[in-house]
C-alpha cells in the first residue's frame, strides 16, 4: 500500500481509516467529512495517472479542476477507526469534461456512492481535459452499476 493507493481492475482505490475528527457527536462519520475523503480519492486518481496537480497547474498554464456537479447517496454510515477505501473510477469523458463515480466502502460494503462531474479550467473558462489526461483517464473507464 502507498499514500497514494492503488490503480486495478479499471478504479483507484485509496485506503483510509476514520478518526475522532471526522466523526460527530454520535460517532458515526459526518456527511461534510465524506467530500473530504472522495476529493481525495479523485486526488490520488489523477496523480497516480498523471503527476499532481499543482505541477498540471503550473506546467499547464494555469489548468486547474473544479467540481462542477456532485451527487451523493449515502448508504451507511462509518465509524471511528473503522477502515474504508475510497474506490474511484471514470464512467464518461466529454470535451472539458470528466464524469467520474465513487464509492465509499468498508470491505466489500458500500457506504457511501457518489457521481462527480469534474471541469478543467483555465483563467476561469472550461477547455478541453489534456489528450494525455484524457488517454489515462480512459484506462479507468467503467460503466457506473444500474444496481442501486
Amino acid at each position: 500500500m502507498t499514500l497514494t493507493g492503488t490503480l486495478a481492475d479499471g478504479s483507484h482505490r485509496l485506503p483510509l481509516r476514520v478518526y475522532y475528527e471526522d466523526t460527530d457527536f454520535s460517532g458515526f462519520v459526518y456527511h461534510a467529512s465524506y467530500l473530504r475523503f472522495m476529493e481525495r480519492g479523485r486526488t490520488e486518481l489523477l496523480r497516480s495517472l498523471a503527476g499532481d496537480q499543482s505541477a498540471m497547474h503550473q506546467e499547464g498554464a494555469g489548468i486547474v479542476f473544479v467540481v462542477r456537479k456532485m451527487s451523493l447517496d449515502f448508504l451507511k454510515p462509518a465509524r471511528m477507526d473503522d477502515l474504508i477505501d475510497v474506490v474511484t473510477w471514470s464512467s464518461e469523458l466529454r470535451g472539458a469534461s470528466m464524469h467520474l463515480a465513487q464509492e465509499v466502502r468498508r470491505g466489500e460494503e458500500v457506504l457511501v456512492r457518489a457521481e462527480v462531474v469534474v471541469a478543467c479550467v483555465r483563467d476561469g473558462r472550461a477547455i478541453r481535459l489534456p489528450d494525455g489526461l484524457r488517454a489515462a483517464l480512459s484506462r479507468t473507464h467503467r460503466t457506473i452499476a444500474t444496481d442501486r
